[in-house]
């Protein structure tokens, strides 16, 4: 039985570089950054200044105020990339059967700034006080629902949780969905918004932010100088297509989902394995999956956080899986430009390799001076440059030791 193909007929994304893919594309190729002072609320007595929030983002403008009222910004973030991918993929869903339209979108945190509110209004003002919609406002699975109900898919829906893999993984999973052929199309990604008081704290206490004010410096994957990300906010959304199905409406694509592999470290609940072995398993079974050789790949766009543990263990794995051809691939980080945006993070960077193999352009990774002794691929240091891509990877990997990775290819007939 000949296996199904899986293409992409449409991306879109909101992130610190850009409310559309047009915006976030041209700055990331001018290797622009989106790090900023935090704005949305009086830092004063923590540690970290600096945070990629999105900018002059209006839901309001975008959104039924109904809808906006009654969702919070992950949510918004998502349905407005989720816009922009439906309309780029030119998808009419009066002339399509709704039920073999899905989503798989995820959050790996959900509404953190909602519980914190209602929290304050339930020991301020006592339960009854407390907003009637909270619990739709806050649980993660309502970025696929809202979307859902946007455009009345009634597919398989479900959102993904796994961490900092959330979006790798809610691609890998729709696109498994197609292959298995429960669905034809399926919107896939995820999104993320908590640059607010709780959400800095307590990632600052668990020590894996970066305390650098300045922003040029603080996103710095493989530099030595490296110490913590910075926390961002986005989303990003692909319409994956059965390929007969994006032909028959003669749809453009952007490009192949090949592969999808993912495993365990099984070893700690924040920091990966130090030897890589999982997360090179996770490579290997994507390659696999694709059914190429490990020296056709061409360019990975790394997960790349700039802590310590996280750059150094992923080019160990990276090592593992290439030996040699590991020297001669393309790698960058787009964290260097719009800092981690969690469940969004593989969503965005999977929309960056398909970018980059249409314009067969590998970002600089922004901030790279010092590069790591034990860090000695070839990162895209101090500028971007022209490559043709037949083959790329995305690799995720997540708190709790999720590694995902995608392979994402030309599409050729």
């Amino acid at each position: 039985m000949t296996k199904r193909r899986v293409v992409v007929t449409g991306i879109g994304t909101v992130n610190a570089l850009g409310n559309s893919v047009n915006e976030f594309w041209e700055n990331a190729k001018n290797g622009n950054i989106g790090i900023e002072e935090i704005s949305s609320f009086d830092t004063t007595d923590y540690k970290v200044k600096v945070a990629a929030e999105v900018k002059n983002f209006e839901a309001k403008n975008l959104l039924p105020i109904k809808l906006v009222k009654r969702s919070e910004r992950f949510v918004h973030l998502a349905l407005a990339a989720a816009k922009e991918a439906m309309e780029d993929s030119g998808l009419n869903m009066e002339q399509e059967d709704s039920y073999r339209i899905g989503v798989c979108v995820g959050s790996a945190i959900g509404g953190l700034s909602r519980i914190s509110q209602e929290t304050l209004v339930l020991n301020e003002k006592g339960p009854n006080k407390v907003n009637p919609f909270t619990v739709p406002l806050v649980i993660g699975n309502m970025v696929s629902s809202n979307i859902a109900m946007m455009y009345g898919m009634q597919g398989k829906s479900y959102g993904m949780v796994s961490a900092c893999a959330t979006g790798t993984d809610s691609i890998g999973e729709a696109y498994q969905t197609i292959l298995s052929g429960q669905c034809d199309v399926m919107l896939a990604g995820g999104s993320d918004s908590i640059v607010c008081p709780q959400g800095i704290s307590s990632f600052q206490q668990l020590t894996a932010l970066t305390i650098e004010n300045k922003p040029a410096r603080a996103s710095i994957p493989f530099d030595k100088d490296r110490s913590g990300f910075v926390m961002g906010e986005g989303a990003g959304v692909l319409v994956l297509e059965e390929l007969e199905h994006a032909l028959k409406r003669n749809a453009v694509i952007y490009g192949e989902v090949l592969g999808y592999g993912c495993t365990n470290d099984a070893y700690h609940i924040t920091s990966p394995r130090e030897d890589g072995e999982a997360a090179a398993k996770a490579m290997e079974f994507a390659i696999k999956d694709a059914g190429i050789l490990a020296e056709q790949i061409d360019y990975i766009n790394a997960h790349g956080t700039s802590t310590h543990f996280n750059d150094l263990c992923e080019t160990r794995a990276m090592k593992k899986v290439f030996s040699e051809h590991a020297y001669d691939l393309s790698i960058n980080s787009t964290k260097s430009m719009i800092g981690h945006t969690l469940g969004a993070a593989g969503a965005i960077e999977a929309i960056v390799c398909l970018l980059s193999i249409r314009d067969s352009f590998v970002h600089v990774t922004a901030g790279l001076q010092n590069t790591d002794e034990e860090c000695d691929l070839d990162y895209t240091k101090d500028a971007g440059w022209q490559r043709k891509i037949q083959y790329a990877m995305s690799n995720s990997f997540g708190f709790g030791g999720h590694n995902s990775s995608l392979v994402i290819a030309k599409y050729t007939d």
